[in-house]
């Protein structure tokens, strides 16, 4: 299969590069990334050279790079790229209408050009909105974002929906609760708590802590995206999670004792605003139907996560300066002109 995967050089898309490269050694993987702020190919620098993957920089809002990008034989798309910090919608939301909306019809219209034989719309639970303290999100759940990040996801989704049901465009849509492992960006709950805890820096805590979130494993969210690709009914939702709700003052103390740091670190900022309290997956049609499952208990990878980051300091410095991304850039300007056929 020739597969083309926008936004491959953030955290979930390089680590789902990652693994398909690593499943499927007969694949070709072509990688269409706008290389944002939060896209760092320090995380894929080892694939240089590997024949079955190739690297197009490029706005999934740009017609011609897309068709470009998509002309090449692609057979099918998992679409990640996203603008994705709820914080940052808060201030300006212009980017996320832009990207996750504009971008995902971009993206649609080539991808019915080019007879595309799956296209993969990975999104959130976010849409869904916010829970009260019991229930879970189903796929009929009703969305109801309730952040500028979150409703541009649920009106891609949207979209995609109505691809598949007006042009019958075979698509699939994933919706996942909360990630954490290697390669994410600090400014994410789980790395920001490990880089600060390390420098002995505060570490901010919304409101009371009492917040309430799903977590699962990159590697477990991108095997499930993997299985999807492959099983997945045309048309179809699926709701992934880790089957692990955790208040966030708790995971602030996991890691603070994992890190033998004092809870004295922790500080309470003021709460954001319309900050939903509580996500819950319900993920058992695609167990049921799919078989697939989380292989990683939140324990280990909560530690392995504290290792990669404790044993990966210059990639942490890196992201933290920024200095990843004039050099990145600089380096496929002259090869974005010369893009050569898979």
């Amino acid at each position: 299969m020739k597969l083309m995967i926008t936004g491959g050089a953030g955290f979930i898309g390089g680590n789902f590069v990652r693994r398909m490269l690593r499943q499927h050694p007969d694949y070709t993987v072509v990688n269409l990334d706008k290389l944002t702020y939060a896209g760092n190919l320090e995380s894929l620098q080892d694939l240089e050279g590997n024949p079955g993957y190739r690297f197009l920089r490029g706005d999934i809002c740009d017609r011609e790079k897309v068709e470009e990008c998509m002309s090449q034989g692609v057979e099918a798309v998992v679409h990640f790229a996203a603008e994705s910090h709820v914080d940052r919608s808060i201030v300006d939301a212009q980017a996320f209408v832009q990207t996750n909306v504009l971008g995902t019809q971009v993206l649609l219209d080539a991808a019915r050009r080019n007879r595309i034989r799956r296209f993969v719309h990975v999104s959130t639970d976010e849409v869904y909105g916010s829970l009260g303290p019991t229930g879970y999100f189903t796929e009929e759940t009703p969305l109801a974002p309730n952040s500028p990040y979150a409703a541009s996801k649920a009106g891609s989704d949207l979209l995609v929906r109505s691809y598949f049901h007006t042009h019958r465009l075979p698509v699939v849509i994933t919706r996942c609760s909360n990630n954490y492992g290697p390669f994410q960006f600090p400014e994410k709950l789980i790395p920001l708590l490990i880089t600060n805890a390390k420098e002995g820096k505060p570490l901010p805590v919304y409101g009371d802590g009492s917040n309430v979130r799903d977590w699962i494993h990159v590697e477990d969210h991108c095997a499930a995206i993997d299985t999807v690709l492959h099983q997945g009914r045309e048309g179809a939702v699926y709701n992934i999670g880790g089957r692990c709700e955790k208040p966030n003052l708790e995971i602030v103390r996991l890691i603070l004792r994992l890190m033998d740091k004092p809870e004295t670190l922790i500080t309470f900022v003021k709460d954001r605003p319309g900050h939903d309290h509580r996500y819950a997956i319900d993920c058992s049609l695609v167990e049921k139907e799919l078989g697939w499952s989380n292989a990683i208990p939140f324990q280990e990878g909560l530690r392995k996560t504290v290792e990669w980051y404790l044993q990966n300091e210059a990639w942490v410095a890196q992201v933290k300066s920024g200095d990843y991304q004039g050099y990145y850039r600089k380096m496929y300007e002259e090869r974005d002109r010369t893009f050569t056929r898979l």
